[in-house]
């Protein structure tokens, strides 16, 4: 008998047909004599409409009360998924994020998990009943109610598995597994078995979608596996688990974009030491994290620095007004901006014993005639900033050209 964790997205939710689906799903691997805990996502939509109303009342709504409503959209789900089993034959019990007691730090629309109490799950499960969790949601410390932050179910999900020591936690979804890229922009993209912890945590930082940040952060500090499947079909998807012999024996395994790029260029600073530190110390005052920094080598003839670094888009829209600020107190000539970027790049844990791997990709994108305007590494990454009008270009060049299109 195994203890299983299963989280359902708004869209494998987002009709009473879907959630009948669920209810059934549950139920076959509970009857093949497993014990199972549901999470939900509100249905598709749901949240995006809750807030909306939110909007309508207040143009800056007051971060509690968004989240008292966002927790809703949960609660339906939780509500009505129970109900399903129920009418199937099983026995079913819906808790809150409250009731379960998933104890959160009080930064309200983007909390973190602190504690779980699983007492009252594992009450359902010696019941014989599903316990049927609300995704996305926690309580503080002083009894209000929190949400995790987008895709916070997923967090939920791994963080409970964590908390009752699952043997697994299954995440169901649109898409049947992780890919080695976003299979939209290449048509050879293919679906992998397995990956390790790292590489899925680098993916997901770098814009793939298919799981959140956190949920991987959390799973590989408590070496939860994780299968990712679809919704839709009973096919083996992508396991995520600790690195082996077999994970390491690849360079590439993917092949990552993120299009929420901008870029910052401070030109005719002094060079000096502090400068630096002066500008990006001010920017994480305000809270905004820095990707790719570059900054340029003085000559004789031009003594002052250029500094360049990126951010996500959406943080430049409200950040440009205190960027020049601080630039212009560390003695900047001007500042210039640039949204038509995008950041591609490359994961696989092989890179770490691997030479050349970072010369082979800016020659594959030499190859296609695309410049690059900035680079970033960590052990097993290298990502580059190119054109926005490259992206697909790029994705497709590396994709092959690291033979990720072979099996």
């Amino acid at each position: 008998m195994a203890l299983v964790v299963q989280k359902f997205g708004g869209t494998s939710v987002g009709s009473i047909d879907r959630i009948r689906n669920v209810a059934r799903r549950a139920l076959a691997t509970q009857r093949a004599g497993h014990r199972v805990v549901l999470i939900v996502s509100a249905m598709s939509g749901e949240t995006n409409r809750l807030l909306g109303l939110a909007h309508e009342v207040a143009k800056i709504p007051d971060a509690r009360e968004m989240d008292a409503i966002a927790t809703t959209g949960e609660q339906v789900s939780a509500a009505l998924t129970a109900m399903a089993i129920q009418v199937e034959g099983g026995k079913a019990r819906s808790l809150l994020g409250h009731q379960v007691r998933i104890l959160t730090d009080d930064a309200f629309t983007k909390a973190r998990i602190k504690a779980i109490d699983s007492s009252r799950i594992i009450e359902a499960l010696d019941r014989g009943e599903i316990a049927v969790v609300a995704g996305f949601q926690g309580v503080d410390a002083e009894g209000n109610l929190t949400t995790l932050g987008r895709g916070g179910s997923d967090t939920s999900a791994v963080a409970v598995a964590a908390a009752i020591g699952a043997d697994e936690c299954e995440i169901y979804t649109d898409v049947d597994g992780v890919y080695t890229t976003d299979p939209n922009v290449c048509p050879s993209a293919r679906k992998v078995d397995r990956i390790s912890y790292e590489e899925m945590l680098e993916l997901a930082s770098l814009g793939a979608k298919v799981l959140q940040i956190r949920s991987v952060e959390i799973a590989m500090k408590y070496n939860v596996p994780i299968h990712v499947r679809s919704s839709f079909n009973d096919q083996p998807g992508t396991v995520v688990t600790g690195e082996d012999a077999s994970l390491e024996g690849a360079t590439v395994s993917g092949v990552a974009y993120d299009k929420n790029e901008a870029r910052v260029h401070v030109v005719g600073v002094d060079d000096r030491p502090g400068i630096a530190a002066d500008l990006f110390e001010k920017i994480a005052e305000k809270n905004i994290s820095v990707d790719m920094i570059v900054q340029n080598v003085t000559t004789d003839a031009d003594p002052r620095a250029a500094i360049t670094f990126t951010l996500g888009k959406t943080d430049l829209a409200r950040a440009k007004a205190w960027i020049e600020s601080i630039a212009k107190n560390v003695g900047a000539r001007e500042v210039r901006y640039d949204e038509d970027v995008v950041k591609v790049s490359i994961v696989g844990s092989g890179m770490r014993s691997h030479a050349g791997i970072a010369a082979k990709m800016f020659r594959l994108l030499a190859n296609e005639g695309i410049n690059i305007q900035a680079i970033a590494t960590s052990e097993i990454r290298v990502s580059c900033l190119v054109a926005s009008k490259y992206t697909e270009l790029a994705v497709r060049a590396l994709h092959d050209g690291f033979g990720l299109n072979k099996p």
